[in-house]
């Protein structure tokens, strides 16, 4: 290749690195505000002095994929006693929705508190007699004692170790408390 094809070639490549942005990786001079600039994640804000916080959504806000506005999870007194005051929407006796009950529990349930209700799914199995999966409730038994919307509020914003479910829409954690009932009457035995 000629001196001047060759010298052609390589002011041709520079431009073309220059043009696509790669130029500025190679100086610490030349347009390095790309490389040295603040950036804020998703789901980070910043304060007025510049340092990165949580987000948090405004009050009311609703999720981009529809479900429930976020909402005080705390579980004063009032939030125990309103959340154990709702009132099951879904027919009990509805197969439909015991069989969907069914599906979800089997999906969402089942890992800790076993396919019986009993306490004994293989992530309960997992944890020592101390460990973060040990004494998992079992719930034949015990969900007599407690209403259809302590049950829901349970499955919706966790207690003590349970973690929240609330990525299951509404209808569907009903259909989960009947399923419950549906077991516990017959003992975890189907």
């Amino acid at each position: 290749m000629s001196k001047p094809k060759l010298r052609a070639a390589v002011a041709l490549s520079a431009l073309a690195l220059f043009a696509m942005g790669c130029w500025e990786q190679w100086s610490d001079t030349w347009f390095p505000q790309m490389k040295w600039q603040h950036t804020v994640q998703a789901f980070e804000a910043v304060n007025h002095n510049g340092q990165v916080e949580g987000f948090t959504p405004p009050e009311g806000a609703v999720p981009i994929d529809g479900g429930e506005a976020p909402v005080s999870t705390g579980m004063d007194a009032a939030s125990v006693a309103a959340g154990d005051a709702l009132v099951n929407p879904r027919d009990p006796t509805d197969y439909r929705s015991i069989q969907n009950g069914k599906a979800q529990y089997d999906t969402f349930c089942a890992t800790c508190h076993g396919a019986t209700g009993f306490g004994d799914g293989p992530v309960s199995a997992m944890g020592s007699q101390s460990g973060p999966f040990a004494g998992v409730l079992p719930l034949i038994g015990v969900v007599k004692a407690r209403t259809d919307g302590h049950i829901y509020t349970t499955i919706r914003y966790g207690r003590r170790r349970m973690p929240a479910y609330g990525r299951i829409p509404a209808e569907d954690r009903w259909d989960i408390v009947n399923y419950v009932r549906f077991l516990d009457s017959k003992g975890g035995q189907l």
